[in-house]
């Protein structure tokens, strides 16, 4: 924490002055808020599955001072998903790529936050509060810049938004590296948005990414938000996701992680207003000594909304899986429906799984149910393919597919699904080392 908080004191102005006032406006408020919290420790609860002190302890590099880059995504990348139609945005560490200016077509803007102020202003740390999580202080308190996906009202956008984040060191000799993404997507009332982002790394370095993502949904707005990670076992990424529901809005979420060191995702759903829905899903395959924590929270402020949520893992070799789900019914609440399910696999005995699904229930009329279990291949089910001609190590990994695929059947676009179905597969066998494409770190 001492590195951190040295670190701020010593280069405040510059990261001020490559900055912007919107941004730099809750800057020192979040480092007032970093240094009284300090990083959470294993006793705090929604932190209990994954040590975030150990995480933040190395010495990281942090580009203060904004050192240009090289990177051609084009050439280290091919992310696209057959037949699927994107507007394509490349971020480089934590910045739009230089060379791609913002997308302004009806009101829409994908583009900088610090080009935008006035939407900034209205938006930016309104609800990822400092004050509440030291992560979300200390990325508030770094980053410099970031993606704005805006929607006005009654826009529909058509083509998804596809944007590939990619890790690159700005020097080949420094070993560990730290980014402060940041994200603010507003839709409206009544727009809609598809965004599928992409998480790759472009060298072999350490990379510890804090990622804080705010939606704001408005009244009958629909947001879809697809996240797929294919890092490498050096990669660390906490993501925060902070959502905010109003009337008759819906909210689609969906975490796929395939190749990664450490991850820890936080999505927190509120819902203010009256009919709102949300669906969180997320898709985990680790192995190796890989360690995925998911955990949320969805908070029914108000009557009459709906929340589903479906996690499943599949854990090999000696990974670690968490998941802690709380949904909270406050008084008044009445006619909530909410189904929370968490379905894993261990594949191995030394493959270790920790979920924790939870309910507060303050109001009286309402439908809720919660449901978890951990188990192995069934033995029976193994037998029978067996004894049918199919080898061990197929029947292996045709049962891991077909437990893992509930979760990929239930996403909207596609064409993604088709194609996360090819990548799933080609995961179980082990013949998906990188993203598709990639001419990087082979």
């Amino acid at each position: 924490m001492k590195q951190y908080i040295e670190l701020y004191e010593e280069t405040r102005e510059m990261i001020c002055e490559h900055s912007c006032a919107a941004m730099n406006a809750v800057r020192d408020a979040a480092f007032d808020a970093f240094r009284r919290q300090g990083f959470p420790t294993k006793k705090v609860e929604r932190y209990k599955y994954t040590d975030i002190k150990e995480l933040f302890a190395p010495d990281y590099g942090v580009n203060i001072n904004r050192m240009p880059i090289t990177v051609n995504p084009y050439d280290a990348f091919r992310c696209d998903v057959p037949n699927l139609s994107t507007s394509l945005y490349f971020v480089i560490n934590d910045e739009l790529m230089a060379s791609q200016t913002a997308k302004e077509q009806d009101g829409v803007i994908i583009g900088s936050l610090c080009k935008h102020s006035d939407i900034v202003e209205r938006y930016y740390s309104k609800i990822a509060k400092s004050e509440e999580d030291a992560v979300t202080a200390l990325n508030t308190m770094l980053a410099q810049d970031g993606l704005l996906v805006y929607v006005p009202k009654g826009i529909k956008v058509e083509r998804p938004v596809q944007v590939i984040n990619i890790l690159k060191s700005p020097s080949r000799t420094l070993e560990y590296m730290m980014v402060n993404r940041r994200v603010l997507i507003v839709a409206e009332e009544n727009a809609e948005v598809k965004l599928l982002f992409c998480d790759h790394s472009a060298d072999d370095s350490n990379f510890l990414t804090t990622q804080i993502v705010e939606v704001f949904v408005g009244d009958g707005a629909h947001v879809d938000l697809y996240c797929m990670e294919e890092t490498h076992a050096k990669n660390t990424r906490v993501s925060n996701v902070y959502v905010e529901q109003q009337r008759d809005s819906y909210f689609n979420h969906n975490i796929i992680t395939l190749h990664n060191g450490v991850t820890r995702n936080k999505t927190d759903v509120d819902f203010r207003g009256e009919g709102a829905e949300c669906s969180l899903n997320g898709c985990v395959i680790a192995d190796k000594q890989q360690h995925v924590d998911n955990n949320t929270l969805i908070t029914h402020h108000v009557p009459h909304c709906t929340s589903k949520e479906l996690y499943k893992y599949v854990l090999d070799g000696s990974a670690v899986g968490a998941f802690a789900g709380k949904v909270l019914v406050e008084e008044g609440a009445q006619q909530t429906e909410s189904q929370m399910t968490n379905q894993n696999l261990t594949a191995t005995r030394e493959a270790r799984m920790f979920t924790q699904p939870m309910l507060e229930i303050y109001a009286d009329d309402v439908k809720c149910a919660h449901g978890s279990t951990v188990g192995q291949l069934n033995d029976a089910a193994m037998f029978y393919m067996q004894q049918r001609g199919i080898p061990r190590d197929e029947a292996r990994m045709l049962l891991q597919n077909a437990f893992i695929n509930e979760v990929v059947d239930n996403m909207q676009l596609i064409p993604l699904r088709d194609r996360l179905h090819y990548l799933v597969e080609k995961r179980f066998r082990g013949q998906l080392s990188k993203c598709e494409g990639c001419q990087l770190c082979k």
